[in-house]
């Protein structure tokens, strides 16, 4: 197991990790955001996905424009990754989901893809616990580091729980109680190196 960084100083790989947005962040894109950490390396930057902020684009209508039938409920929307590659598309699933597909493994019961086939799987599947998302944030060199150790996340450990079993609203605050952290006792401050 990699060590993990739970303070500011960050030496180790944080991927797979949330990054919880904390108040420095004033940028509306990460108010309050939780972001699942998919890749990171300190000379390449980083690369994750905000879970916590949906769009008003029908799971349906993505599905149909590129020849798939949808079979989850009619009203799921896909979720917001974030900023960059607004055409990207991504899909996180569970164990269930994921066998068969050539999803990533990012924690125990959290798989990733950009795959065709993945996103078949769980359209023709939808009690399959999945989640769909277009976009994704993006650090460069250092960029995440520096940010952490000013304070401006809070990193936590992945947990599939927190993915499939938390809405939008409520991610947030149960991404910092998984610490055994009261939110509303936060209080924001530059980190030590």
């Amino acid at each position: 197991m990699r060590p993990r960084c739970y303070g500011t100083h960050v030496e180790t790989d944080l991927s797979p990790s949330f990054l919880v947005a904390m108040d420095p962040i004033v940028d509306p894109n990460f108010r309050r955001a939780v972001v699942l950490v998919l890749e990171h390396d300190h000379e390449g930057g980083a690369l994750g996905l905000i879970l916590n902020r949906s769009t008003d684009y029908p799971a349906a209508e993505l599905c149909e424009n590129l020849d798939l039938a949808w079979r989850g409920a009619p009203g799921a929307c896909v979720g917001w990754g974030g900023p960059v590659g607004q055409e990207t598309g991504w899909v996180l699933m569970g164990d269930a989901a994921a066998a068969g597909t050539d999803a990533l493994l990012v924690a125990p019961g959290l798989y990733w893809s950009r795959s065709l086939e993945s996103l078949r799987r769980v359209a023709d599947e939808p009690t399959l616990p999945s989640r769909l998302y277009l976009g994704y944030a993006g650090w460069g060199s250092g960029q995440l580091e520096h940010e952490i150790a000013d304070g401006a996340w809070l990193v936590v450990p992945p947990h599939e729980s927190l993915v499939f079993g938390s809405d939008h609203d409520a991610m947030w605050g149960d991404a910092v109680r998984s610490l055994g952290i009261e939110p509303a006792t936060l209080v924001s401050s530059q980190g030590v190196n």
